[in-house]
């Protein structure tokens, strides 16, 4: 296909106990890698898009590790800056039924916080590409992240790249009022904007009414009103909305809104019963990226991320290991889960 994308952000060393092991019962930890940004670019490249992930890691080899992950997947890693002592760390104790996922994070001084403005050339990174994503959580980092994001925004607009971000609001890394200041920056310059129910009224104060993420419900009409306020308020083109009830840890019902300014268009729900939840969000980002660079309409476009992100829920790991064509499928309506002979 050869459209070029490339994302920004921290990918980390995760730690989890084997199978639904407690922290405190594990004797040992699988690690795989993952990070908002990273996820996105994993499956860009899977669809066969020329997607590149820009970091900083340490030189050491765990730092490779790091980069050897995405490489596996064809990422280009050409443009990470290798710098620091550490590669952030968070462990996953997996949920089930109705005890909730937990992460733990250890990632503070790692490689990317110490990063500077003067790391990173835009200009040359940006040459020649189509599209540029970042999250929330990587001016969540500190400042100075903040402020490359903030100069990637601006170079990406100058040479006229699409911007995409995730808001993926993380309470652990910082307060509410500091990320509606830091992303209402950031979001000028936005095109494209995923969010979730909480992240819209954490980040920005938009409340979805009369719906109650806890009790499952979910009000398409609140929805519509969050996508109007939040492309009202920063001029987005488009805003995406996962809608997730939660059942238990392991059942979740999964589907999406896609709004273009004028219309809203709703994805079908899936049932999904969950193997890795972590991830989810990021694929979805992946999959309404790769259907806009393919050119399809709103309607195509949220029924492919959707269904990306749904089979994402059945894989291990940070990364979303699926092809176009498995994800046309589900999308074309064969969600039966029939061995494929």
């Amino acid at each position: 296909m050869g459209k070029k994308v490339v994302t920004f952000g921290e990918i980390m060393l995760r730690l989890a106990p084997e199978g639904y092991y407690r922290f405190v019962q594990a004797e040992k930890f699988g690690a795989t890698y993952g990070g908002g940004e990273a996820n996105v670019a994993v499956s860009l490249a899977n669809y066969g898009f020329d997607a590149a992930f820009v970091t900083k890691l340490p030189k050491h080899e765990i730092g490779q590790a790091a980069v050897n992950s995405l490489r596996k997947y064809g990422v280009d890693t050409s443009k990470i800056v290798r710098g620091g002592d550490r590669v952030g760390i968070y462990f996953l104790e997996k949920g089930a039924s109705q005890r909730p996922s937990k992460v733990i994070y250890d990632r503070a001084g790692s490689s990317i916080y110490t990063a500077t403005t003067a790391d990173f050339n835009w200009k040359e990174i940006l040459d020649g590409v189509e599209w540029f994503h970042f999250t929330g959580i990587t001016p969540a980092l500190n400042d100075d992240v903040a402020a490359i994001c903030l100069e990637a925004c601006k170079v990406a607009k100058e040479l006229g790249v699409k911007i995409s971000c995730d808001l993926n609001y993380r309470n652990k890394l910082w307060s509410k009022e500091k990320a509606g200041q830091v992303m209402g920056e950031l979001c000028k310059y936005v095109d494209v904007c995923i969010a979730n129910e909480e992240d819209a009224a954490d980040v920005f104060g938009i409340h979805a009414a009369n719906t109650d993420v806890y009790a499952g419900e979910v009000n398409h009409e609140g929805y519509k009103d969050v996508a109007k306020q939040l492309a009202d308020r920063f001029g987005f083109e488009k805003v995406a909305i996962t809608l997730r009830e939660s059942i238990s840890a392991n059942d979740n019902n999964w589907s999406a809104m896609l709004y273009d300014g004028t219309d809203y268009y709703f994805s079908k729900k899936y049932k999904m019963h969950i193997v890795d939840r972590v991830g989810g969000g990021d694929s979805f980002g992946g999959g309404l990226i790769a259907a806009q660079l393919s050119g399809y309409d709103a309607q195509r476009s949220i029924e492919f991320a959707v269904a990306a992100s749904c089979l994402k829920h059945s894989i291990e790991g940070d990364y979303n290991m699926v092809s176009m064509e498995e994800v046309e499928k589900l999308a074309g309506g064969d969600g039966s889960g029939r061995v494929q002979r």
